[in-house]
């Protein structure tokens, strides 16, 4: 359901559009929009996003899932807030901000998922353990890694778990730039995104 600053169908949000925090991640429009791909979100979908950052994917999933929910986890209140704050600019409302930290806070939340994300951390491993533990049957994981501690341990999480149909991309995304009189592309920070399956 379109919004009056985004008021396409389509994803792919441009990143000047939100509301940012200096030093708090923003997952790049090309990176959400891969990310958003592996979801394989349904209307009614409910949605984890488990350290949601500036809140740019519940916002994105708000708006594709106008009957989903979603659930935004975030252990900074500051942020948090921040993460209202978006979701307020582009009039989605299906987003439920939760304040706490993962995966303690996890047993909290009154709704089980069909979608979880995770985007980092130093206990991803955790996490995804935690979650998967609430995932709904036929559900499905997205974490990212920006990192090779991270790749590993996401790896690991998921063999552990005997997640089926998983699959990994590495985003490679330039964009043009103008520096000076000239344009030059520069690229994207490449980040690993990881899926898989709970079927049982």
């Amino acid at each position: 359901m379109p919004s009056k600053l985004w008021p396409y169908i389509t994803p792919g949000i441009s990143d000047e559009l939100f509301e940012r925090l200096p030093g708090i991640p923003l997952s790049e429009r090309e990176v959400r929009l891969l990310l958003i791909a592996q979801l394989r979100l349904l209307p009614d979908s409910v949605f984890w996003d488990i350290g949601a950052g500036t809140g740019t994917i519940p916002v994105e999933v708000g708006l594709l899932c106008p009957q989903g929910q979603i659930i935004a986890v975030e252990r900074d209140e500051e942020v948090a807030n921040l993460i209202r704050r978006n979701c307020d600019r582009f009039e989605v409302n299906n987003v439920a901000v939760i304040e706490g930290s993962a995966p303690e806070c996890l047993h909290d939340l009154n709704v089980a998922p069909h979608r979880v994300c995770v985007e980092g951390g130093r206990s991803i491993g955790e996490i995804l353990q935690a979650a998967w533990h609430y995932l709904l049957p036929s559900g499905r994981v997205v974490a990212t890694a920006a990192n090779l501690e991270s790749l590993y341990a996401i790896s690991q999480s998921f063999a552990q778990l005997q997640a089926r149909n998983v699959e990994i991309v590495q985003s490679a995304v330039n964009r043009l730039e103008t520096r000076g009189s000239s344009q030059t592309f520069t690229a994207v920070n490449p980040i690993f995104i990881l899926s898989g399956e709970k079927l049982e």
